[in-house]
């Protein structure tokens, strides 16, 4: 049986000794905290482009400080997801303190997944080719800007790291797969070091006009901060957000070496498939919670030892429902008795960077000791039988963190933090 199968934790641990969140909420660990805690909601009117004709006209969105900035060069000839990317990138290896010029480059990879990936580009290079008759609208950047694997391959170019480098692809359960495929990297023995998370920018006509047409984003155009309400009675649907995360994922021999203090142990990861509908879970929540079951499992866990649950949380009501279904599935009566907390209320939902930005929080609970409230959490829908932290959040033990990601098409990917013991 392998690891993955849940034969318990491998001999090579996991601890995450840098975190690099680039969110609508706040950019850097300790802003992302206290906006955390503070419970304030990024949802906004939407500024990036003309959002007045469509039904949906709020989301999240990232300014970007001038010293994370792309110069004009790089700007030109990247995706806006990949600048996100990069970002998140920088802040998470100022934040472990990896001393690059130190190490075997060759022993540090880079994991960087995407659902939309280089979204804005497309649809502007298939404008420009539609208003001047084709291949003459098309830039000679069009492919590199638009490939989802360019976040992963930019930041090794800007830091020279030549381990192994790949992308997850698994809609809004990329990050969360990419923070697998770190973890299978270092337990493996391929690497030592890798830089892993998510990136997203679907604040663009075409991805929030597609939403629209599914009917699954919130229309409370005229209230934005109250838009996204996860597990609230009278949620009406998602809000888009753009951002990125990175987390140094570090095998904590080499973080000791280095005298690197990490901030908490990756355990495990546990990861299953719907196979029912291609935007739809399964309404009884088994396929999410096999997912659960086995990062558990894996990481020599029961029900009664997890602290937290950060929830995929998404405000639909078919995924408040499944994900609720599927907590209490796998964690049994324990489910009503854990806190959960959705970072997308205050977010909104940043598809492919949502479960590293998620990962960031739940690593955050475990070092200050705090559960995160969930916005917008007036009228908490009794029926799913959970307990959400609403406004002011909650001091707790935080010790296990279960990190919950679940994407169209059936993917489904939980994560365990826990404190280093």
């Amino acid at each position: 049986m392998s690891a993955a199968q849940g034969s318990g934790a491998p001999a090579r641990r996991v601890v995450v000794t840098g975190i690099g969140p680039v969110t609508p909420l706040a950019i850097g660990a300790k802003h992302f905290q206290v906006a955390q805690m503070e419970g304030r909601s990024a949802i906004r009117p939407i500024t990036r482009f003309d959002a007045s004709q469509l039904p949906v006209r709020i989301a999240g969105e990232v300014d970007l400080p001038e010293d994370l900035a792309p110069d004009r060069r790089t700007e030109r000839i990247t995706d806006r997801a990949t600048q996100l990317a990069c970002a998140a990138a920088e802040l998470a290896l100022r934040d472990s303190a990896l001393d690059l010029a130190a190490e075997d480059r060759d022993r540090i990879g880079v994991v960087i997944g995407s659902g939309v990936g280089g979204g804005g580009s497309t649809e502007e290079n298939l404008r420009a080719a539609y208003e001047k008759g084709g291949y003459r609208g098309l830039s000679a950047r069009f492919i590199p800007a638009t490939m989802v694997n360019s976040s992963a391959a930019w930041i090794g170019i800007k830091y020279g790291l030549t381990g192994p480098s790949s992308a997850s692809v698994t809609a809004c359960a990329s990050a969360a797969d990419s923070l697998v495929a770190a973890h299978q990297m270092i337990t493996s023995g391929e690497a030592d070091v890798v830089l892993a998370g998510g990136t997203d920018a679907p604040v663009i006509e075409s991805v929030l006009g597609g939403f629209a047409k599914m009917r699954a984003l919130s229309t409370r155009n005229d209230e934005p901060e109250r838009a996204s309400r996860p597990f609230s009675a009278d949620r009406d649907g998602f809000v888009l957000g753009e951002g990125a995360a990175v987390l140094v994922l570090e095998e904590a021999g080499h973080a000791a070496a280095r005298g690197a203090v990490p901030l908490a142990e990756f355990s495990g990861y546990g990861r299953s498939s719907d196979a029912y509908h291609i935007t739809a879970p399964r309404p009884d929540g088994s396929g999410a919670a096999k997912a659960v079951t086995a990062a558990l499992r894996f990481s020599g866990l029961a029900p009664k030892d997890v602290s937290l649950i950060n929830a995929h949380g998404t405000a639909t009501s078919f995924n408040d429902a499944g994900e609720a279904a599927a907590l209490h599935l796998a964690l049994g009566e324990a489910a009503g008795r854990i806190p959960v907390t959705a970072t997308k209320s205050l977010t909104g939902h940043t598809l492919g960077a949502s479960g590293a930005i998620e990962a960031v929080s739940a690593v955050q609970s475990i070092v200050h000791r705090v559960v995160p409230p969930t916005a917008n959490l007036d009228t908490p829908d009794a029926a799913l039988g959970l307990d959400v932290v609403g406004a002011g959040g909650r001091e707790a033990a935080v010790d296990t963190v279960l990190s919950n990601s679940f994407a169209f098409g059936g993917h489904n990917v939980a994560l365990v933090f826990r404190r280093l013991k």
